[in-house]
């Protein structure tokens, strides 16, 4: 049987999704006003309908990532078998295989339950996406709020992005301390593409998730080098991962067949300060790259 609160959240009048995308007043108030019943309504939802289905956990990352990073986090001194897992494939740009294709099917599964629980979900505002775009952090009105998905996405923030980020770019260091995160998916002959731009994070790194055999064209990532003009554009592969500074220029390039879906996830400091482009790297005992910091979540959402 249904519990009360997902019967309600089911049954409430939502918005249109064109009128949250264009961020209408009416929109802020909904979210507000139903921010408690959404968040029952997602924990009835894992309790009674996706009870037996197979859990998010530290299995869905690529084993050698997942070897390392917990190596890592035993023994700060062993990080190096983190970064060597990366490439660098552009100028300030890595790149690695951070989940494991064979278990995709879970997470992919996972959120094509979330799509279908019919509980409402804000999109990214101001990118046109289909149903399978949402807010995934706490501090995102209208966000996944199951428990064991923001148990699990807590966990890739702290336990892997941020320490990941410090050995990479030592400058971010102070503007680390806040999570931000969403999912998308582009379709060809829907979304076209995501013109040049910088990101209001200090790191960003964009995970996809599409399954093995779940082929696309085009919608490559064009990353753009300020000091030579250097062009490179980057695909990606099942569960391959890219991570840069957000102050880097880059663009999703047009699709033009099939579907291309994503993690993207941001870190920034607090009240949405990020590193300064070209800051000197700050010199960090290991100990403190494999740490997670004390500051609270301050409720900033860049959008």
């Amino acid at each position: 049987m249904q519990t009360k609160s997902l019967d309600r959240a089911r049954a409430v009048q939502r918005p249109s999704r064109e009128d949250m995308l264009q961020r209408a007043l009416s929109v802020q108030t909904f979210w507000n006003q139903n921010q408690n019943l959404f968040q029952e309504a997602w924990k009835d939802w894992e309790e009674t309908e996706i009870k037996s289905e197979p859990q998010l956990d530290p299995s869905l990352y690529d084993a050698n990532l997942r070897k390392a990073v917990q190596q890592a986090w035993q023994d700060p001194s062993k990080e190096a078998a983190v970064k060597d897992l990366w490439e660098e494939v552009f100028p300030g740009v890595y790149k690695t295989q951070f989940f494991d294709p064979e278990r995709l099917v879970v997470l992919r599964d996972y959120f094509e339950k979330v799509a279908d629980a019919g509980i409402p979900l804000r999109p990214p505002y101001g990118i046109s996406l289909n149903r399978a775009g949402a807010m995934l952090d706490s501090r995102s009105e209208g966000f996944l709020a199951a428990p064991s998905f923001q148990s699990f996405y807590q966990d890739m923030m702290s336990a892997y992005m941020r320490p990941i980020s410090r050995l990479l770019f030592p400058d971010v260091v102070g503007y680390d301390t806040q999570t931000f995160g969403f999912s998308i998916q582009w379709q060809a002959d829907q979304d076209t593409s995501l013109r040049a731009h910088t990101d209001a994070s200090s790191v960003t790194l964009n995970i996809n998730v599409n399954l093995p055999g779940e082929e696309f064209s085009g919608s490559g990532v064009r990353f753009f080098d300020r000091e030579t003009r250097q062009v490179s554009e980057q695909t990606f592969a099942p569960g391959t991962a890219l991570i840069h500074h957000g102050s880097v220029p880059h663009e999703s390039m047009p699709i033009t067949q099939g579907e291309r879906s994503n993690f993207v996830l941001w870190l920034y400091g607090d009240h949405g300060q990020v590193a300064p482009y070209g800051a000197a790297p700050k010199e960090l005992d290991p100990r403190q790259r494999w740490s997670v910091p004390t500051a609270k979540n301050d409720g900033f959402a860049p959008f």
